[in-house]
């Protein structure tokens, strides 16, 4: 099921979740719940939660995206593997590999790869996400977890869930970014324009990105990025909305003719061990597409 409608609600009080639940056919109120939380149901252009209370005229947006294929196959993919124990796998993803299978990508995914290695984890019922319990983008790289067995990935997923877990980015933009050091504050959802797209807009879902810079380097700035929370696209957008686009990247940055992806590299992971709970930090190189670029700029 997926598609679009336009709604208009004709009363007031009623419940956004509810609403949408009972005037999109085949739309459970769950589903619809789900929607919202991700920034695919809007109210007058806005983001909105599900609880948030209608007025008669609203004007409510529902997109349903395409449900992701049914089932995953294993893939005997190598991964570039910087650690592991009984727990935990931690991969340097390259760029050009999308982490699970979604619409466009059914497979050659981390996941896929994940499956081969690990079968058990394919015996429950979340065979397209085996042992993810966080994301990079397709063509971001470096540094991402995996849990090798059902207890670990629960305990992952709490610490992505209270924010225990140290992510550090390399960035370059465009401009010479001032000041130094800050924190960019500015809340996240779909862009009412492109659906497609995210943006900074009003009533969105939190989010703050802490940043550094490492140097300037001509017209550019290489910058260490702090993500404190974890929204889709967050660090391209938050620097997007502050006039220092990312680069390389098609979408909210610059393009540049050295570049087929967009200069972002997940360079640092810190996370309690599952089994002990020892605190550890993994790191991974600048891979060579980048290296060269900041070589070249130099």
């Amino acid at each position: 099921m997926s598609g679009e409608y336009q709604l208009v609600a004709d009363t007031a009080g009623v419940r956004l979740d509810r609403f949408v639940g009972e005037n999109c056919p085949g739309l459970s109120r769950t589903h619809a719940q789900k929607l919202i939380a991700e920034g695919f149901i809007t109210v007058n252009g806005q983001a909105a939660k599900a609880g948030h209370r209608l007025d008669a005229g609203d004007k409510i947006a529902v997109i349903i995206p395409p449900e992701p294929p049914p089932s995953m196959s294993p893939e005997a993919i190598p991964l570039s593997i910087i650690y592991e124990d009984d727990d935990v796998l931690v991969v340097d993803k390259p760029a050009g590999m999308t982490v699970h299978p979604a619409p466009g990508h059914p497979g050659h995914t981390l996941a896929n790869a994940v499956l081969a290695r690990f079968p058990e984890l394919g015996d429950e019922d979340n065979t397209l996400r085996p042992g993810i319990v966080h994301r990079l983008d397709k063509d971001t790289s470096g540094i991402i977890l995996v849990a090798k067995n059902r207890v670990a990935q629960a305990n992952l997923a709490g610490q992505f869930k209270s924010r225990s877990v140290k992510k550090n980015y390399l960035v370059l933009v465009k401009g010479k970014l001032t000041p130094e050091t800050g924190t960019i504050e500015a809340d996240i959802g779909r862009d009412p324009r492109n659906r497609q797209r995210m943006a900074v807009v009003s009533r969105g879902r939190e989010a703050r990105t802490e940043y550094r810079v490492i140097k300037h380097i001509g017209k550019y700035s290489l910058l260490e990025i702090k993500p404190e929370t974890g929204r889709t696209h967050q660090i391209r957008v938050h620097l997007a909305a502050i006039g220092y686009p990312v680069v390389g990247d098609t979408t909210y940055g610059v393009k540049n003719p050295k570049l087929s992806r967009q200069f972002l590299h997940a360079s640092k992971l810190g996370f309690h061990l599952p089994s002990s709970g020892k605190y550890v930090e993994f790191e991974a190189p600048l891979p060579q597409d980048l290296d060269r670029v900041l070589r070249d700029i130099c």
